[in-house]
Formats: structure tokens, C-alpha cells, sequence
């Protein structure tokens, strides 16, 4: 831990517009005007105030979402549903400076990583669906078949599966947000989007530019408050809501489920991960392979992160040398919370720093050795500050090479052989993404072998707004990004008419 003085540019004050809910059309606050703080994990202090939902604010979201589904010609109205979620599109586009506010005053991002994942590709993203979404198979002819003696015409349709409940995390909310609403609306369905209580502002403002874009009213809802499981709990158990859609950890995942199961809700769900990068000893770019494995990006705050790196043992001692290396060089340039540079700042609260400490000490625990980092940084500023952090002589049955710890704690993990690293790789509940860097047929043919939903060979782009998304095992059910994301959102029906032709004798 160093010395230095509070940065004043850490304490400046922010205070961010109040977060209203958004029902049936209006923009309100909550039942009894009850409100809750919004504190930044920069300061540890108060940045806005957010309205706190009650139940009775909920129910008027599910019962405006349903009426509008059921009552108005959202659900077929394509044309009207394309113009309005462009339109809305280009207002998000024109909010640019105050989304990146919010990204960075509630959920901590660092300006520099604001163009890409937190505002940049989620923006990227809303543009990839638009232009996908020609894609949509509406109708599909499976052709005449004769049955019972005559002829039969038989073609499939495909309709929104109605109102849709959007739980979404508050690691990289606006990018998470546009997945899940974006598609929804495309596909036709109305929807009730719940973002984390930490991160209400960056729900707020779909209802705030729905509204200027002329939405219908209950098309769109936003919900949100203090208790993070109230509002979840009962738009995941009412029988007026067809689909939840969630992204956050398998724990509340597995709770969605139970939920939805008496009332057979459809669900989708993107859960945790502990995805692991396998550098080969043949990586004609070993080192460099190494270094962008260290867990910066927005505090390792990220479900698709590679937070397991797999070296080879022959090549151990020299990733270590590598990392050590390069860790020391990263030095001070993070946690500055105006430094267009740096992608690395605060983990989300206070709650969230002690767990990821907590895993740190696991990791000493476990036997691990802490290469680098490994401190609470109260001199970065008042907010929850973690330097970045890295074990090696890591096994894979520890805790902490096997758990999602969410935080800025890489691990890295030696293997054998090719066959060493695809068991380590597959002996994981999780699956969700992961790369392999090596010479490329040997690359590609181990990351055919290993069990997840993404996988980069030699860094290729295997995440974004135009392709499907999603994990194995416990990372989740379903598909979000790209035409399947917006499919998960409709149902298939098949229509059958004879066609007058009688079958021969």
C-alpha cells in the first residue's frame, strides 16, 4: 500500500439526475415518494437519489406491460416497432456524455473503458440488432405432406411470447440493458426491465427517451429499488409474465428458476463464469498472449472475463517473469477517475470489496502464491478500491481457481500437455467463454474440445452485438445478441390447411 493523497479528482462532487420508475407511459416516483441513495463506488458517497419501488409499483408495471401487450398491436405492428426502437436508438446516441456519467458515477467504470463495453459496443450492439433483425425467420414453409388420405399444406409462424421481465446486473448495465429490452421490443413483446439497485440510473433512462420517443404506453416499463430481490421476486413468480430474462449470478438464477417452474415461465439465463485463456508453448506471441490476460478491464468485473490463464509447465517460470513484469509496469496507472487511460477503477461497493478481499485470503489460505497486488487501496480515494491482482502456483481444484470471485484476481495454473488443459479447462460448473492461443490448427481443435459458449482463438472476436451469446452448465440457458437473441423472445406455431389433393388408393 503507498502513501500518496486522496486524488482530489476522486472526491470531486457528482450528483446525477433522480432515477424515476417508468409505468404505463409515465415517469413517477414511488408508491409514498419513498427513495433510496445511489453511492459511488469512487467516493464511498451519496450521487443521486433513485425511487424505491414497492410492490404496488411492480404490479402496476405488470398489469400496464400486459394490457399493452394484449390490447394494442405492438405484438404485429413490425413496421411500428422498428421505427420506434431506431428512434429511440438515436436519442440513446445523443446521451452519449450522460451515459457515460452514469457508467462511470454508479457503476464505477473508468473513463477509459466507457467507448468500449460500457457505452461504446453497447451502442455497437443496438446497432448490430437493427441490422439482424431482417434476419428473423417470421414464416417458414415445411412444405405438403399427405396424411390420413389427403394433403396437407404446413408452415410455421413465429410470434412474441408476450410480456417479458428484464433482471438485469449493474457490472456493464447499459450493455446488458440494450440486450435484453432491444430485442425484446423488436421481437414484439412488451417488457418490465429491473435493473440492479445499485445502477437504477442507467434503467431510468430507457423510460426517460421512451417517453420522448412516443412509446406506447406499457410497452415499455422500468422498475427498480433498494431491495434487490423484492421486485424480483414477484415479476418472476406472477403468472402475467411469460418470459424472464436474467443475467447475473447462477445462485439468483437457480432462484428465477424455481420461481418461474409454477407457472412455466420461459426463461433465459446468463450466469457466472470462470473461463480460462490457454496459452499453447508454440504462441508465436507467448508473451504477449500472457499480458492480455491480466485482469484489468473495469476491476475483473465481467461474467465472460478469462480469469483462469493456463500455461504450459515448461513455460511456467517465464509467464511468471512475464506477469510479474508486467504488473509492475501497469504500476499507478489505474483508479484515476479522469484519466482517459485507464481501463481499471472501484469494484461496484463496499459489500463487493470485502468479498473479493476475502477470496484474496482464501487464495493465500489455499497456498497459492500472491505475485502481485492483493490490497484494499484506500489512498486511490473513499471508494472500494482493489489493486489488480494475480496468484500462480494455482491448482484447479482451489477455491479460488474454481469460483467466480468477480473482482480483479487473475490465477494462473500450469498444465501438462494439450489433454491437461482441456481437462483442467472443462473441470469447471462453469462455461461461458474462454480462449486458446497457439499455433492455429492446434488452437482450433482444442477449443472445439473445451465446454463453453465462446471461445477466441488466437483473440478472435467472439463476443459481440451481431452473434449469439451465451454459456454452458451453470453459466446459463439460452442465447442472447444477434438473431437468436431476439428469437428467445418468440414462440413457434405451426399452421396446417389441406390442399384439396386426395392421396391415390
Amino acid at each position: 500500500m503507498t502513501d500518496t493523497a486522496i486524488a482530489p479528482e476522486a472526491t470531486e462532487k457528482v450528483t446525477l439526475p433522480d432515477a424515476l420508475l417508468f409505468i404505463d407511459g409515465e415517469l413517477r416516483g414511488a408508491e409514498g415518494g419513498k427513495t433510496y441513495d445511489i453511492i459511488s463506488p469512487w467516493t464511498g458517497e451519496f450521487v443521486g437519489k433513485a425511487a424505491d419501488a414497492s410492490a404496488a409499483d411492480v404490479e402496476a408495471a405488470i398489469a400496464a406491460a400486459r394490457k399493452a401487450f394484449d390490447t394494442t398491436d405492438w405484438s404485429t405492428n413490425v413496421a411500428k416497432r422498428v421505427e420506434l426502437v431506431t428512434k429511440l436508438r438515436d436519442l440513446f446516441r445523443g446521451a452519449y456524455d450522460r451515459l457515460g456519467d452514469l457508467a462511470v458515477h454508479e457503476a464505477g467504470a473508468s473513463r477509459g473503458s466507457v467507448p468500449r463495453a460500457h457505452v461504446g459496443m453497447a451502442m455497437d450492439g443496438w446497432d448490430d440488432y437493427l441490422r439482424v433483425f431482417e434476419g428473423v425467420e417470421w414464416e417458414k414453409d415445411y412444405g405438403n405432406k399427405f396424411g390420413y388420405g389427403y394433403e396437407s399444406k404446413r408452415v410455421a409462424v413465429r410470434e412474441p411470447v408476450g410480456v417479458v421481465a428484464a433482471i438485469t446486473p449493474w457490472n456493464v448495465p447499459l450493455y446488458v440493458n440494450i440486450g435484453k429490452v432491444v430485442a425484446a421490443l423488436l421481437a414484439g413483446c412488451t417488457v418490465i426491465l429491473k435493473p440492479a439497485p445499485n445502477t437504477p440510473g442507467g434503467g431510468a433512462i430507457f423510460g426517460e427517451l421512451a417517453k420522448e420517443a412516443g412509446f406506447p404506453a406499457g410497452v415499455l416499463n422500468v422498475v427498480f429499488g433498494e431491495d434487490p430481490a423484492l421486485a424480483g421476486e414477484l415479476l418472476t413468480s406472477d403468472p402475467r409474465v411469460d418470459n424472464v430474462s436474467f443475467t447475473g449470478s447462477t445462485a439468483v438464477g437457480k432462484r428465477i428458476m424455481e420461481n418461474g417452474a409454477a407457472t412455466l415461465k420461459r426463461v433465459f439465463l446468463e450466469l457466472g463464469g470462470k473461463s480460462a485463456k490457454i496459452v499453447l508453448d508454440d504462441s508465436p506471441s507467448f508473451a504477449q498472449d500472457i499480458l492480455t490476460t491480466m485482469l484489468v478491464y473495469h476491476a475483473g468485473q465481467g461474467c465472460a472475463v478469462q480469469s483462469r490463464l493456463l500455461v504450459p509447465r515448461s513455460r511456467y517460470e517465464e509467464a511468471k517473469a512475464i506477469l510479474k513484469a508486467g504488473y509492475e509496469g501497469l504500476g499507478e496507472n489505474w483508479g484515476d477517475i479522469n484519466d482517459p487511460s485507464h481501463m481499471m477503477g472501484p469494484v461496484i461497493s463496499k459489500r463487493q470489496q470485502e468479498r473479493v478481499l476475502n477470496y484474496i485470503q482464501i487464495g493465500k489460505d489455499e497456498g497459492a502464491t500472491l505475485l502481485h497486488g492483493g490490497n484494499a487501496r484506500p489512498d486511490k480515494g473513499g471508494g472500494f478500491f482493489i489493486e489488480p491482482t494475480v496468484f500462480v502456483d494455482v491448482t484447479n481444484d482451489m477455491r479460488i481457481a474454481q469460483e467466480e470471485i468477480f473482482g480483479p484476481v487473475l490465477v494462473v495454473i500450469p498444465y501438462e500437455d494439450d489433454e491437461d488443459a482441456i481437462r483442467i479447462a472443462n473441470e469447471s460448473a462453469y462455461g461461458l467463454s474462454g480462449g486458446v492461443n497457439g499455433s492455429f490448427d492446434r488452437a482450433l481443435n482444442i477449443a472445439k474440445r473445451i465446454r463453453t459458449g465462446s471461445v477466441g482463438v488466437n483473440n478472435g472476436m467472439c463476443i459481440s452485438g451481431d452473434i449469439p451469446f451465451g454459456g454452458y452448465k451453470a453459466s446459463g440457458i439460452g442465447r442472447e445478441w444477434g438473431v437468436d437473441g431476439i428469437e428467445e423472445y418468440t414462440e413457434v406455431k405451426i399452421l396446417a390447411w389441406p390442399t384439396g389433393a386426395v392421396q391415390a388408393a
